[in-house]
């Protein structure tokens, strides 16, 4: 079949490639510069209260108000745009305590580095972030970024990026990473993106669509037109291809998106039902499940296509399939055992076990990519989003709603997003929980979601 008759099978929509944030260097700051070792460190998986961090974030000033494609129409106003997400990232993460440019004093342009840190600790701020928008004779942008322990009267941090006008939200979202990453000791995510199901239409008749935004919502994209029915949808290890299920009159076909081309492949396809397609780490393979004559078993299939290889087999249901990060071991549901619970098992199949026994049923397994902990979806009356370890061990709930399923990781590990279907409705959303299990959050999407799929962070 050619690539062309593919794409008019799938429905696509034309999407444009992702673009790279440029970095730049930015002078550095009249305030003394911090050691590595300075400022708040730790883990956002830690169970114990965290300190509510102060955060002040004013709006970034502009060298000369210029015209621009961007947001707000002026590099004066884009400034303000920019703090407000860098501010709504950092607020939405659960860890601190930021106040954003709505409710603080404007700063010029020769103070971003230069800070008068008296204000800022009359003010009880612990740490700020200050920044600038600078129009390019190319067209483009460049965002500055500084961030400062004002206790200190030090600078912690500060990176420079130049983007095109349309890609200014990478550069907020890259100073929001800067800041998490240099005041938690953890690795970034806000600089990352989402694919989901897009859901419009009767619960009996639900029309599925496979749509792309940014981490926190914005910038969303309809991939495909709603012909065929779209499902599970995961980004590829290096951002660039989206693997999906789709079903079209029926027959359900596994499908590679490459992002930056809107190009697609056939992977696989079948007459027989077919669930839940995963990348290896290494992206060389796709595992999915196929269900034969009322037994279900899970297969391995090259990325490009080919044959495939069945790793179960066993009487009863296996679905699933979630790589450890170092792709030695899948996770796994089965019901083999009378009901659904998880299972691990070596990539080629061998050594399965069984590592789920905390009661309630267990479905939908995701390993983190930090490999210390697997989510999953817990039945027991109510469907709720859990966490184990590898072995089965130090099982929570991080949510406790009628129905949340379907965990996916952020890039770091430290947040897990999943989707939430109304009792009654059945409309469906997509939320998000910290490790903690304290710090929940929706995001917005312009009609109902279902299987998120969270990608890793952007170049």
């Amino acid at each position: 079949m050619k690539m062309r008759s593919l794409v008019v099978a799938a429905g696509l929509v034309s999407v444009p490639a992702l673009v790279a944030a440029q970095q730049t260097a930015l002078p550095s700051s009249t305030a003394a510069q911090a050691s590595a070792d300075e400022g708040l460190t730790g883990s956002v998986s830690d169970e114990n209260e965290w300190q509510d961090l102060g955060i002040a974030i004013p709006s970034f000033p502009t060298n000369a108000s210029v015209a621009t494609a961007a947001e707000g129409g002026n590099t004066e106003a884009l400034g303000r745009n920019v703090a407000r997400v860098v501010y709504n990232d950092l607020r939405n993460n659960g860890l601190f305590k930021p106040v954003g440019p709505d409710q603080l004093p404007e700063v010029a342009f020769p103070q971003v580095a230069a800070p008068t840190f008296d204000t800022w600790r009359g003010r009880s701020a612990e740490m700020l972030v200050q920044g600038f928008v600078k129009a390019n004779e190319d067209g483009r942008l460049t965002v500055g970024c500084y961030l400062y322990d004002v206790a200190l009267g030090s600078e912690l941090a500060r990176q420079g990026y130049v983007v095109k006008p349309e890609e200014w939200r990478r550069a907020a979202h890259k100073c929001a990473d800067m800041v998490y990453s240099r005041l938690s000791g953890e690795s970034p995510f806000f600089d990352s993106k989402i694919a989901y199901i897009a859901e419009t239409g009767p619960k009996d008749r639900r029309r599925k669509q496979l749509a792309i935004m940014d981490s926190d919502g914005a910038n969303h994209r309809f991939i495909t037109n709603g012909q065929a029915t779209a499902l599970t949808p995961r980004y590829s290890p290096d951002y660039s291809r989206i693997v999906y299920l789709s079903y079209l009159n029926g027959a359900p076909r596994i499908y590679v998106y490459n992002v930056g081309t809107g190009q697609q492949t056939l992977v696989t396809s079948s007459t027989n039902p077919t669930f839940a397609p995963r990348w290896s780490p290494d992206g060389k393979w796709i595992l999915y499940s196929m269900a034969i004559a009322g037994n279900t078993d899970i297969y391995r299939v090259p990325a490009t296509g080919g044959q495939s290889t069945r790793l179960t087999d066993s009487p009863g249901i296996d679905v699933g399939g979630s790589y450890s990060p170092d792709g030695s071991k899948i996770v796994f549901e089965s019901d083999r055992s009378g009901s659904q619970q998880l299972y691990v098992m070596d990539a080629d199949g061998s050594n399965q076990k069984r590592i789920s026994f905390f009661g309630g049923r267990a479905a939908t397994p995701e390993w983190s990519p930090r490999g210390d902990q697997i989510a999953f979806t817990h039945i027991g009356g109510n469907f709720r989003i859990a966490v184990t370890d590898p072995y089965g061990k130090g099982m929570r709930f991080l949510t406790d709603s009628w129905q949340d399923e379907a965990p996916t990781w952020s890039p770091n590990g430290r947040i897990v997003q999943f989707f939430r279907t109304e009792r009654g409705s059945g409309k469906t959303g997509i939320w998000q929980v910290d490790l903690t299990g304290r710090n929940e959050r929706k995001l917005n999407t312009p009609v109902d979601g279902s299987d998120p799929a969270w990608g890793p962070v952007l170049p």
